[in-house]
C-alpha cells in the first residue's frame, strides 16, 4: 500500500514538469541542458553581463525558501471557531510563508482577489528572518519572540545595514507563493507607504510581470494638515494593484452615486426610462470619423468628426435615441444602460485612518489595534476586484478588517464571498490596551473582531458570519517530521507513527491538504462495522483512521462506491498501522480494486 507524501506541493518539481511538457528536448538524463534551452529560446536569451534587473542581498536564498516544500500542517481549533459545521470562511494562525505553502494544492488558482497590508518597514514593524532549513521550528520559536539562542526578536531597525534587503527578503517569497493561488483573472491589492513603495513596485513587476501592473492608487489616509511635520504633512498612502494576467482581468465598475443618478431625466416620457444627453460629435483630441449625416426625418448635418461610425449613428436614429438641439446632435444614455463609474486612482472619499480607529473603538470600546484600515477602503477594493461568489485572501490579516469588509459587502449585495485570513500570533505589547483587555496576541484581536462584527452585521440567516480556525504546527505524522538526532526513537516511530497529542481530525485535515481539497467543505462521518469513516467531497475521498481494521470494514468502505456518484473513482486513505494484521492490509487493496478503487494510500 502506497504511503501518502508528507510535504506540501513541490513547486520546483511542478515547474520542471511544465518545462518538460513544453521542451522535452532540453532534458538529458533527467537534467536540464541549459545550452539546449538557450538554443531553443534563441534571440530571447540575453547573455550580456549588464542588463536591467532588480537585486538585493539575500534574493537567491529567498527564492529558494519560496520553493522549499513545507512539512507542517494546519490543525483545526473548533473551540475557537464560529459555526464550524456550516461556515466557508477560514482564519489561520501561523507564519504566512508556511501557510501559503500549505495552501498551494487546495487553493491553486482558486482565489479571485488578494488584499494585504504588510509591514511598511518603518523601523518599528515586527519582522523576522525566515529559516531556510526548518521554518516550522523557526516559527515555533518566533511565536515566543525569541530566536534559537534566546535573543528577543523585535523590529527591523532602520540603522541596520540591510534594512531594505531584510524587508524584501520577507515580502518576495510570500508574493511568489501568493501569485500561484490567484485565478487567471485574479487581482492583488497591496497597501504601502513611501518607505518601500518603490521597491514594492519593482518586486511586483518581477513576480507578476511589469505588463500586469494595473494601477497605483493614492489613498487620502488623513484629514487635515499636520503643522508639526518637519517638511511636508503626509496625508496619503498607496494601494498597488496587479493582475495575474491582464488579458483576463476585468475591472468592475462602481455604482453611481445618488447625485449622478439625479442627473438622469425623462422629459419626453421615454418608456425606456430616465436618460442623460451625451454629445455624438468629437471634440478636442477625441478623434472621430468624418462624414456628413442626414437624419431619418431629413435633417442634414454637414461633414464633421463624429464619435461613432455612420452605420452606428443611423442605428441610434432608427431606435429614437438621438436628440437634436440647434446644430448639434445628442444621444440618449439610459440609466439602466450605465455600467457605473470606472474606478479612479485617487481615493479621498473611502474613509480615513481616524475612521478606522473609530471602527475598532465602536466594537471593543477602546482602540486595541494601532494601524487598521477603514472598512469602506477595503470594500472599495472588493467591489472593483470581486464578484459575489469569489474567494478573498489576506495573509497579513492584522485586526481582520478584510474579513469584516467581506461580511459587510455580502450583507449589502446578498453576496457569498468567502475569506481566508492568515495572521501570525504576534504577542501584543504588555503595556498596550489590547494586552490589558486580555488579548495576548494580534490573532486573538482579529478573531474577536470577526465574532463581534458578524453579530452586528447579520440581518439574514443566509449570511455566513462564521469562520473555521486552523493553527500552523509541525506534522501530525512522525515520519513526516523526523527527529534526525534520535535514531532509536525514529525507528520505534515506524510502529506508531502518529504523534500522541494529535487527534483524528488533526490528521484528517492534514490529509485534505496533501490531496489539495478545500478545508471549508462539509465532512460526513459514518460508522461502518463500528469504525469511523470520514467522507469528503461527496464520496471523492474516504478516510478511515481507526485501529484494528478488518476485511469487513474494508468491504463496507468499498460498497460506498454504490452510494456516492463521483466524476472520478473514489480514493481511500487508512492509518498505516490501523489494520488488524498484515494479511488484512494486503487483502484490503485487492477488495477495493474489485470495486474500481485503485488509489489507496496510508499515513
Amino acid at each position: 500500500m502506497e504511503k501518502l507524501d508528507g510535504k506540501s506541493m513541490d513547486i520546483v518539481a511542478e515547474n520542471i514538469a511544465k518545462l518538460k511538457s513544453l521542451f522535452p528536448d532540453i532534458f538529458s538524463e533527467g537534467k536540464i541542458d541549459f545550452e539546449a534551452l538557450k538554443a531553443t529560446l534563441g534571440e530571447y536569451v540575453d547573455e550580456s553581463q549588464e542588463r536591467y534587473s532588480f537585486n538585493w542581498s539575500g534574493k537567491a536564498k529567498s527564492r529558494r525558501i519560496a520553493q522549499t516544500p513545507s512539512t507542517g500542517t494546519l490543525r483545526p481549533a473548533k473551540e475557537e471557531s464560529k459555526d464550524w459545521d456550516s461556515t466557508k470562511n477560514l482564519y489561520i494562525e501561523g507564519d504566512n510563508l508556511e501557510v501559503l505553502k500549505l495552501l498551494q494544492k487546495s487553493y491553486h488558482k482558486r482565489v479571485k482577489m488578494i488584499y494585504i497590508d504588510p509591514p511598511y518597514n518603518t523601523g518599528k514593524d515586527f519582522v523576522y528572518k525566515d529559516n531556510f532549513k526548518d521554518n516550522i521550528k523557526n516559527y515555533l520559536e518566533l511565536t515566543k519572540q525569541v530566536d534559537s539562542e534566546g535573543n528577543r526578536v523585535s523590529t527591523n531597525s532602520d540603522t541596520s545595514g540591510r534594512y531594505h534587503s531584510n524587508w524584501l527578503n520577507m515580502i518576495y517569497p510570500r508574493l511568489k507563493l501568493a501569485r500561484n493561488l490567484l485565478k487567471d483573472d485574479g487581482v492583488i491589492f497591496i497597501s504601502i507607504d513611501d518607505n518601500e513603495v518603490a521597491n514594492l513596485r519593482k518586486v511586483c513587476d518581477e513576480v507578476f510581470g511589469e505588463e500586469n501592473f494595473v494601477a497605483s492608487i493614492i489613498w487620502s489616509r488623513k484629514r487635515g494638515r499636520d503643522n508639526s511635520a518637519k517638511w511636508f504633512s503626509k496625508s496619503h498612502e498607496y494601494l498597488l494593484v496587479y493582475s495575474k494576467n491582464k488579458a483576463f482581468f476585468n475591472t468592475n465598475y462602481l455604482e453611481l452615486d445618488e447625485s449622478t443618478k439625479k442627473a438622469y431625466k425623462n422629459p419626453d416620457n421615454d418608456p425606456r426610462g430616465s436618460y442623460r444627453m451625451l454629445a455624438v460629435w468629437a471634440r478636442g483630441t477625441q478623434g472621430g470619423v468624418e462624414y456628413d449625416f442626414t437624419t431619418k426625418e431629413g435633417r442634414y448635418f454637414s461633414k464633421r468628426l463624429w464619435l461613432f461610425s455612420k452605420e452606428n449613428l443611423s442605428k441610434m436614429d432608427k431606435d429614437n435615441r438621438l436628440i437634436i438641439r440647434g446644430d448639434n446632435i445628442y444621444r440618449k444614455l439610459f440609466l439602466n444602460e450605465n455600467k457605473g463609474k470606472i474606478p479612479e486612482t485617487i481615493w479621498d472619499t473611502t474613509s480615513n485612518a481616524a475612521n478606522a480607529a473609530d471602527e475598532i473603538k465602536k466594537l471593543f470600546g477602546k482602540i486595541l489595534f494601532d494601524t487598521p484600515k477603514p472598512i469602506p477602503y477595503v470594500i472599495e477594493a472588493l467591489k472593483i476586484g470581486t464578484d459575489k461568489n469569489d474567494i478573498i485572501l489576506d495573509f497579513f490579516s492584522g485586526s481582520a478588517t478584510t474579513a469584516h469588509a467581506v461580511m459587510q459587502l455580502n450583507a449589502e449585495d446578498c453576496g457569498n464571498r468567502r475569506y481566508i485570513m492568515v495572521q501570525l500570533p504576534e504577542p501584543t505589547d504588555p503595556k498596550s490596551e489590547a494586552y490589558k483587555a486580555g488579548y495576548k496576541t494580534i490573532a486573538e484581536i482579529g478573531k474577536e473582531r470577526i465574532r463581534r462584527a458578524g453579530e452586528n452585521i447579520s440581518r439574514s440567516s443566509e449570511l455566513d458570519i462564521g469562520f473555521k480556525v486552523f493553527k500552523l504546527d509541525s506534522s501530525n505524522i512522525k515520519t513526516w517530521d523526523p527527529d534526525h538526532e534520535n535514531l532509536e526513537e525514529s525507528l520505534l516511530d515506524a510502529v506508531d507513527n502518529i504523534k500522541p497529542d494529535r487527534t483524528e481530525e488533526d490528521l484528517l485535515y492534514e490529509i485534505l491538504l496533501k490531496y489539495g481539497l478545500d478545508l471549508a467543505q462539509p465532512i460526513e462521518e459514518l460508522v461502518l462495522t463500528g469504525k469511523k469513516v470520514f467522507i469528503i467531497s461527496s464520496g471523492a475521498l474516504a478516510v478511515c483512521l481507526d485501529e484494528q481494521i478488518t476485511l469487513d470494514t474494508v468491504e463496507e468502505i468499498a460498497k460506498l462506491t454504490e452510494k456516492y456518484e463521483t466524476d472520478e473513482p473514489m480514493r481511500v486513505v487508512f492509518r498505516d498501522n490501523g489494520f488488524k494484521n498484515a494479511e488484512v492490509k494486503t487483502n484490503a487493496i485487492q477488495i477495493l480494486k474489485q470495486y474500481g478503487i485503485e488509489d489507496v494510500k496510508s499515513v
